[in-house]
């Protein structure tokens, strides 16, 4: 048997490893790595004109609640923008989208800290209060409300929350998101012109525009500090023809490169997905060290339009790695989540600025 447990990570490729970390940590609260590895990515040949790249990447998180992100930047060659200009509806992850506890001070903070935020406070089709804000890589993200934490702390905001991608055929993208994700609890689903998006390329444009969660959540190790996530699905309405976010480019180039799922029973699910037409385009077919105390399953797939898709077993994680303090969590049923006390102990690993 297999269990997707939801969102794990959301991978954005950035130019500098270190500078953009460090505005994850002060706009996003992401101070807390479970690895920070530099190392050769043999699996990811098919999406680098097959040429193993090396790259740095750390898999940081919030304590206060959200999902983690993935900071990979590539250090044998220097990660690019795409040559045009994308816009919404272009096929593949074009927003993130941060947690808050308050959108209202959330926006004071970015703005008072000089963010680049490109809107005034708007409202969802849901009525969600919303802003967006673009990090130094350009990269676009959404803060949206969020009422399930873990702990409280001081920053401003949550960690990752989902993010919306680009579909041509929202249908299609269903069968996978909806019925084998699990995605499948429909928050709103609407087709319009949008008010909250009118400051982003594209948004005079006509879309339809579904935000999708979990209506049965599976629970798992990390469920208490991921809380609710959602994934949007943007598909054009007009007569123009989207394009892919990475057409001409390659994994690691600045964008978000990857949405990441949590998953158990790695051969069960690869089965399901391959019944169903989604097989795995490239798979680590055994544990993947990535340090020494983290170990790992992954594979990838991809959505109807190409979008990378990356499934993750989590095996072995540190806890206080200074310690060697870590987490057998091949071990632990598959839905039941970690101990609060273990959870906390991740704090011992902050990175402070």
């Amino acid at each position: 048997m297999y269990t997707i447990h939801g969102i794990q990570h959301l991978g954005a490729g950035v130019p500098d490893h270190a500078s953009a970390w460090k505005w994850y940590r002060k706009f996003i609260g992401l101070d807390i790595p479970f690895f920070n590895d530099e190392a050769a990515a043999p699996l990811m040949d098919i999406y680098t004109n097959n040429k193993t790249i090396t790259k740095r990447a750390a898999m940081v998180t919030n304590l206060q609640g959200g999902c983690a992100m993935e900071v990979v930047s590539p250090t044998s060659f220097k990660a690019s923008h795409a040559k045009i200009e994308h816009q919404l509806g272009d096929l593949g992850i074009y927003i993130g989208m941060i947690k808050a506890d308050s959108v209202e001070k959330a926006f004071d903070y970015y703005k008072k800290n000089g963010a680049n935020v490109i809107s005034e406070i708007e409202i969802m089709p849901n009525g969600w209060k919303t802003f967006y804000v673009k990090d130094p890589q350009d990269i676009l993200f959404q803060v949206v409300p969020g009422d399930q934490w873990f702990t409280s702390g001081k920053h401003i905001t949550g960690g990752i929350a989902g993010c919306s991608i680009g579909v041509s055929d929202i249908q299609k993208s269903m069968k996978l998101y909806a019925d084998i994700m699990g995605y499948d609890k429909v928050v709103y689903d609407e087709t319009s012109t949008f008010s909250d998006w009118k400051n982003i390329n594209g948004a005079s444009g006509k879309y339809r525009r579904i935000l999708l969660t979990q209506s049965k959540p599976s629970g798992g190790g990390f469920t208490k500090l991921s809380g609710e996530s959602y994934i949007e699905l943007v598909q054009e309405m007009s007569d123009r023809t989207p394009v892919k976010i990475y057409a001409d480019r390659i994994w690691g180039d600045i964008g978000f490169v990857h949405l990441g799922f949590d998953v158990r029973g790695m051969q069960d699910l690869g089965k399901k997905l391959e019944a169903e037409g989604f097989g795995f385009t490239c798979d680590t077919k055994d544990v993947l060290s990535m340090g020494e105390n983290t170990k790992v399953h992954c594979t990838y797939i991809e959505d109807p339009d190409g979008t990378w898709i990356e499934l993750i077993e989590v095996y072995k994680i540190p806890i206080i790695e200074k310690l060697g303090l870590f987490l057998n969590v091949e071990k632990r049923p598959a839905n039941q989540p970690l101990p609060n006390w273990m959870l906390k102990a991740l704090k011992f690993s902050r990175i402070k600025d």
